[in-house]
């Protein structure tokens, strides 16, 4: 029978920010072992340094949000759900993901809800798989992560829907020969690939950088120089940037090498980010992007922002992955109630069914409604604010929203509209 206690109860959080490295546990995962009902323990693996640290607010609130919404609607088994939190960092200095993992696994906690990047996951996955911990990334895209563990779940499609919805966009918009502009990554690299796929089965035609070519910069690569001639020598009609921070440095040497930004530019979630501080006011005005999700309903925002601002004393920036992070510690906790432990095997072997992948599931939209469903022996069909669809057997979202953003005159990125991709299992 499952065991819920009735009574709110308050956020609980274990917070240890660490990227020290630690003794991990020969017990990871579950505490007692599989079938453990001790306390759920998440622990987040986000970036809060590095290239990505815009994502790390969004994506810490999201979980914190969401553990503050399990409490307080009873816990899982009757217990708080606790936080250990620690810094992913990024690509480019993969010794930070690698202590913090480790220093998780150290804690024992049953669930890991990270990375933000798909190769600082895939510097950890594995370590963290044979600590019997499952791992659900909010905002991993690479295809090369869709089944990679039975351990792994991700609540942010793979890069097929993004690479579809991008190219489509950039076919749309009138333009047939197209120059990509790519970082050496596996998430940057993967995601060209099938936007190359999506623009050539259009009819278009890749000028520069396209799979195969060899053109990739280095991460961290400051001087786009020599890049960005070679990419204007092919008389793109557009390009598109697969990059992180790299981004700014190679849109710097596009305005110093003229290129016409308006309507002919092109970016993707990693670097779809707020760069009113960082260019001249217009710079970007007309510029294009995507951000895997669709636009969260504006209370949910507030909620999100409201409880950072509570957390970490100031406004959130932007909201890119705070829904798939909350609905990631959501389906988490309710695998757990579910399964009727907390151990990150049962956890795993859950969480597709709470997603969505039992025929004749109930649909819920709240945590608490999915306890209450299941208490009544139903299965259900957690329908959370990412509006991704169930898991498939890959473990990855069977359907998921593409948001498409638009720069204004100040260099912001506003949404504009959001476009509905099915994932097709290789």
């Amino acid at each position: 029978m499952i065991r819920r206690s009735t009574a709110a109860r308050g956020l609980a959080i274990a917070a240890v920010l660490s990227v020290g490295l630690a003794a991990c546990s020969t017990t990871s995962g579950g505490g007692e072992g599989e079938g453990s009902t001790d306390p759920l323990k998440i622990g987040t693996l986000l970036p809060l340094t590095g290239n990505l640290a815009y994502l790390g607010p969004p994506e810490v609130a999201g979980v914190g949000l969401a553990v503050a919404d399990i409490n307080e609607a009873g816990g899982v088994l009757g217990k708080d759900v606790e936080i250990a939190s620690a810094d992913s960092g990024d690509g480019d200095n993969l010794a930070v993901s690698t202590n913090s993992a480790t220093d998780l696994l150290g804690q024992d906690v049953n669930a890991i809800i990270g990375a933000a990047s798909s190769t600082v996951t895939l510097n950890v996955v594995d370590s963290v798989t044979e600590a019997g911990v499952i791992q659900v990334s909010p905002a991993n895209t690479s295809t090369t992560l869709s089944g990679y563990s039975p351990l792994f779940a991700r609540t942010a499609p793979p890069d097929t829907v993004q690479g579809q919805a991008l190219g489509s966009l950039m076919l749309d918009d009138g333009h047939q020969k197209v120059a990509f502009l790519t970082m050496q990554d596996d998430y940057a690299t993967g995601l060209r690939d099938n936007v190359q796929k999506a623009v050539e089965a259009g009819g278009g035609e890749v000028v520069y950088g396209g799979t195969g070519d060899g053109t990739e910069f280095a991460q961290a690569e400051t001087n786009f120089s020599n890049v960005v001639s070679d990419a204007l020598a092919t008389k793109p009609d557009a390009i598109a940037i697969f990059a992180f921070e790299e981004t700014k440095a190679a849109i710097a040497e596009l305005v110093t090498q003229k290129w016409d930004f308006a309507g002919n530019t092109y970016l993707c979630d990693g670097n779809t980010a707020d760069y009113s501080k960082d260019f001249d006011p217009g710079t970007l005005e007309g510029v294009k992007g995507t951000i895997p999700g669709a636009d969260a309903p504006e209370d949910f925002k507030q909620r999100l922002n409201d409880f950072y601002k509570e957390d970490a004393g100031k406004d959130l920036a932007d909201y890119a992955y705070g829904p798939e992070s909350y609905d990631a510690a959501i389906l988490v906790a309710l695998a757990a109630v579910r399964g009727e432990a907390t151990d990150g095997q049962t956890i795993a072997d859950n969480i597709a069914a709470v997603s969505g992948s039992e025929e004749g599931a109930t649909e819920v939209s709240t945590f608490e409604e999915g306890v209450k469903a299941l208490e009544a022996g139903d299965e259900i069909a957690y329908k959370g604010v990412s509006g991704i669809g169930p898991l498939n057997e890959d473990n990855d979202p069977s359907s998921a929203f593409i948001g498409v953003y638009e720069y204004d005159a100040k260099n912001k990125n506003i949404w504009t509209k959001v476009v509905e991709g099915s994932v097709v299992e290789g």
